[in-house]
């Protein structure tokens, strides 16, 4: 066995002990420890990209002594590092971007707490990403839930404990229709390795046994991750737990946890349940279905919005909306267009939380859009890259927006059965993006009488401007230099199965 392919298991495990080091620490040793470990993990993570793409295909790697079918295992392959790398850079311009923010909304002798959280979410991130086994992934799934919810509670105000508790009870639901599909598996195949369990479906489908429970099965796990990812119409979560949470959970929550649930499952429908029998199962119909009224529903909430951040959350309905769209078209493209849109949604939403904050600090505080009039002539960093977080959201061409909604209008068009709703909804839903991102960048850009409030420059928030330059830079690379990421997605996808 190559020495990098411990990397993968080692990631997790840094990350786990990182969080049991940092909760004895105070708040400045813990922020530190985190960085560090941030880039340690995007280091490891690219030691690993780079290994895949050199031998050209996955590796498994075995947890202790046992083998399969007991033991548990690791797979990585060239979709798993790449994503957990994405994730690791958006987790740290996300966490430096609203650094100075966090001093107000957390209290100082809960700080600490803060980064021992961030060091718990990004080991189940990478978990999710890695696991073969599905009971890990369970497992991993429920600590990503509990440290979500403490990221959401810990600014303690009234409406981020009406938050985090509303998210708590929606993720329970989907944690145990999760739950219940994954001891239905079990019960049919008596495996727990997601290898194992796709060569027993596949036999059982091809022998007609088990048709109705593996039917209910299917269906369990996928509306169970799509509570959890905040799907249209189980999204009633989503607004409250973005949209009141610190500034750099928003951006963190909005752009990667919702994704690892995404992840998981297109990891069920490759490696657990078979592409050919997940499509057969007509369960791919519904996420279709529902991914197209996220899109537009989730648009209609926006528009209706005049809160700032609140919009940027329902924004995320209608974008998580794509994804599903994507999965439920069935097909290799659509496949990779959500896969791709994952990563653009990440680099665009975090962009806009972190820029919307600035806005919003040299208007008052006030997150109303009417207080926000000029808003981008007292704050010139957050008022460019908000507008570049809005036209990368419209779709328009140079940023990464424009190849997501490219990828879904090529793969709707390889769909004879679902190309025109695909193609009528996308169209529709850019429209309505429009309608409310360019909205808002003409209210800031909207001249008002000087002196009303106060203006901040470059020198007085360096590391908050500069984090913003490096989302903007992100968001451009996703956007004109696009081939090598969906030829890398392409790859990793076939390496899944």
């Amino acid at each position: 066995m190559d020495f990098v392919q411990n990397f993968p298991a080692a990631s997790i495990l840094l990350c786990l002990f990182a969080g049991i080091i940092s909760s004895g620490l105070k708040k400045k040793a813990a922020r530190r420890v985190n960085t560090i470990l941030i880039l340690i993990v995007a280091f490891l993570s690219t030691c690993t990209l780079l290994y895949t793409m050199r031998t050209g295909e996955a590796f498994v790697y075995v947890m202790g002594r046992f083998p399969a079918p007991w033991g548990n295992e690791i797979r990585a392959g060239v979709l798993g590092p790449l994503v957990a790398l994405f994730f690791c850079v958006i987790m740290l311009l996300s966490l430096e971007g609203g650094r100075k923010k966090l001093a107000d909304e957390v209290e100082e002798e809960k700080t600490f707490l803060y980064y021992v959280l961030m060091d718990l979410l990004l080991a189940s991130l990478l978990a999710l990403i890695y696991t073969n086994d599905l009971f890990t992934a369970y497992v991993f799934v429920e600590i990503n839930t509990i440290a979500a919810c403490g990221l959401i509670m810990i600014r303690q105000n009234g409406r981020t404990i009406e938050a985090a508790a509303r998210y708590m009870i929606m993720s329970l639901l989907g944690s145990g229709l999760l739950l219940m599909g994954i001891c239905m598996l079990y019960d049919m195949t008596g495996h727990l390795l997601m290898s194992n369990i796709r060569e027993q479906v596949i036999y059982l489908y091809a022998a007609g046994e088990y048709r109705i429970p593996l039917l209910v099965t299917i269906a369990l796990m996928s509306v169970g991750l799509a509570i959890k990812s905040a799907l249209f119409p189980f999204h009633a979560w989503l607004p409250d737990a973005y949209g009141y949470s610190t500034v750099s959970s928003a951006a963190i929550l909005s752009s990667l946890v919702s994704k690892g649930y995404i992840l998981l499952l297109i990891k069920i429908i490759y490696r657990v349940i078979g592409f050919d029998v997940f499509y057969n199962s007509r369960i791919i119909d519904v996420l279709f279905a529902f991914g197209l009224m996220g899109m537009i529903f989730g648009s209609f909430s926006a528009i209706r919005e005049n809160d700032v951040r609140r919009m940027i959350a329902f924004s995320s309905v209608a974008q998580i909306g794509y994804i599903y769209m994507g999965i439920g078209m069935g097909t290799q493209a659509g496949m990779t267009a959500s896969v791709f849109h994952i990563l653009s949604h990440a680099a665009t939403k975090s962009l806009l939380f972190i820029a919307a904050i600035g806005l919003t600090d040299v208007s008052g505080g006030s997150r109303k859009l009417v207080e926000l009039t000029g808003a981008a002539y007292r704050n010139k960093w957050a008022g460019a890259a908000f507008t570049v977080g809005s036209l990368s959201m419209v779709g328009v061409p140079l940023f990464s927006g424009f190849i997501s909604k490219l990828l879904f209008s090529q793969a709707a068009v390889q769909n004879g059965t679902k190309m025109l709703p695909a193609l009528i909804v996308l169209g529709v839903s850019t429209i309505l993006n429009a309608i409310y991102f360019m909205k808002t960048v003409i209210r800031i850009y909207t001249p008002v009488e000087s002196g009303k409030y106060e203006s901040i420059s470059f020198n007085k928030m360096k590391l908050y401007c500069l984090t913003l330059v490096f989302f903007v830079v992100l968001n451009v690379i996703l956007g004109v230099s696009s081939q090598p990421i969906v030829d890398l997605i392409e790859q990793g996808l076939v390496m899944f199965s």
